[in-house]
């Protein structure tokens, strides 16, 4: 199916005379992508001349069916048997934010989640992230290893120059307490970027 006739399933019927794949084919034009119009705040949507309430609670309950369907995954099997799984829980929690956040993917010893936490929140282009602060709550929740992962606003996920210094000073500060940095994942408007897949890691 395409993303319109996915779309349309979703909003079941259209408006002013267009049936379903109508407005999803406009809605597809206006925003650009589907997991544009899935990111756009809920007041946007309403902004929207035939998204009603209803369509809009409908394509809100759709992105969290598919983030609480990753995390599900996750919790019940090793994280990095199935990055497919990692990149699409992550674009969930962290796609759609209008800012930087900083977040943590913490495992145990054999790499089943132990839990996700969102540490640090910034501007629209930058977070502060301090090291020791991420390491603290490694310790706190006896994580073996942890995947970091931030996102860009921007929609760019290719990775900065800070982004690859910071993985390294993580790296180094997280091997002193036994803790492995696994990965430092970006994730953008279409796609996720992985720095171990680039060999920063």
């Amino acid at each position: 199916m395409t993303d319109a006739q996915l779309l349309a399933v979703l909003l079941r019927v259209g408006g002013g005379g267009e049936g379903a794949e109508g407005l999803a084919g406009n809605l597809l034009a206006q925003f650009g992508s589907l997991h544009a119009i899935l990111d756009a705040p809920a007041s946007t949507l309403l902004d929207v001349r035939y998204l009603g309430p209803a369509k809009v609670a409908t394509l809100k309950a759709c992105l969290g069916l598919i983030g609480r369907y990753a995390r599900r995954r996750l919790e019940s099997r090793p994280v990095f048997q199935h990055k497919d799984d990692v990149a699409r829980f992550l674009a969930s929690e962290l796609g759609g934010e209008e800012r930087e956040v900083f977040a943590g993917l913490f495992l145990d010893t054999r790499h089943h989640l132990i839990g996700f936490e969102k540490l640090f929140f910034g501007s629209v282009n930058r977070a502060n992230v301090h090291p020791r602060e991420v390491a603290k709550r490694a310790l706190a929740c006896n994580a073996a290893a942890l995947v970091v992962a931030h996102n860009h606003p921007s929609g760019i996920a290719e990775p900065s120059a800070a982004d690859i210094e910071l993985t390294e000073r993580l790296k180094r500060l997280l091997g002193e307490l036994d803790v492995r940095l696994l990965d430092h994942v970006v994730v953008g408007a279409d796609r996720v970027v992985s720095l171990a897949e680039r060999g920063f890691i």
